[in-house]
């Protein structure tokens, strides 16, 4: 007997992946910790920021709770750019944290991308001295879980729009216009007793020319 045709459903095209990190230029400098003379160093007992054998180590000793280190790199100043670094951790517990600082227009006021030794990230601006945290700790499977263990950092900046990314897996945007530019820096922080050591290699900034296409005033989160 006659039977009815299944009528195919109709096909959908498939959009391509959006590209996350858009209008990369050329490498505006990559540094590979060879000249300590472009850092913020310093060797005490109680904390350290060392420039040799190609890595840049932050280290505060144990029975130093609430101490941080920032080096600062001379020079240039950026505004738009894509950073990338890749960072080690060698020593490193739940309440220490560690991460890159951008757009630094003066003392104590700039941005800070961070991350803690409990597997989260968190965006932070500071205002002379004072810190706020538009994202708050935002767990992700890529920052690391203590030491030893190692991420790679990158941060995708133009005009008020940043792009936040670890090990090349996109995390979050954030939109804040306070800083134009800056210059860059490392840091690091532990929360407790015990030491805290974390060392920076392959640092390289790429410059990025790209018109937003005017993004809302809301950040957004992929898990």
């Amino acid at each position: 007997p006659p039977t009815i045709s299944r009528t195919p459903p109709p096909s959908q095209s498939v959009p391509p992946t959006p590209e996350l990190r858009p209008g990369l230029g050329q490498v505006l400098f990559a540094d590979d910790f060879s000249d300590a003379a472009l850092w913020n160093t310093v060797y005490a007992p109680s904390a350290s920021v060392l420039v040799e054998a190609g890595q840049l180590t932050l280290t505060i000793a144990a029975g130093a709770p609430s101490t941080s280190l920032l080096s600062l790199r001379a020079a240039p100043t950026v505004a738009d750019f894509y950073l990338e670094a890749t960072v080690r951790l060698n020593l490193c517990r739940a309440g220490d944290r560690y991460g890159v600082v951008f757009r630094l227009s003066a003392p104590g006021s700039y941005y800070r991308y961070l991350l803690n030794c409990s597997g989260e990230s968190r965006y932070e601006r500071l205002v002379d001295g004072a810190a706020s945290a538009p994202r708050d700790w935002l767990a992700s499977a890529d920052a690391p879980r203590g030491a030893p263990g190692e991420v790679k950092i990158g941060v995708w900046v133009v005009r008020n729009e940043m792009r936040f990314f670890l090990n090349d897996r996109y995390q979050f945007t954030i939109l804040d216009g306070t800083y134009a530019s800056g210059t860059l820096g490392l840091f690091a922080y532990t929360g407790g007793q015990t030491p805290v050591s974390v060392s920076f290699t392959g640092l390289t900034v790429h410059a990025v020319s790209y018109t937003s296409p005017a993004p809302g005033q809301t950040p957004t989160v992929v898990p």
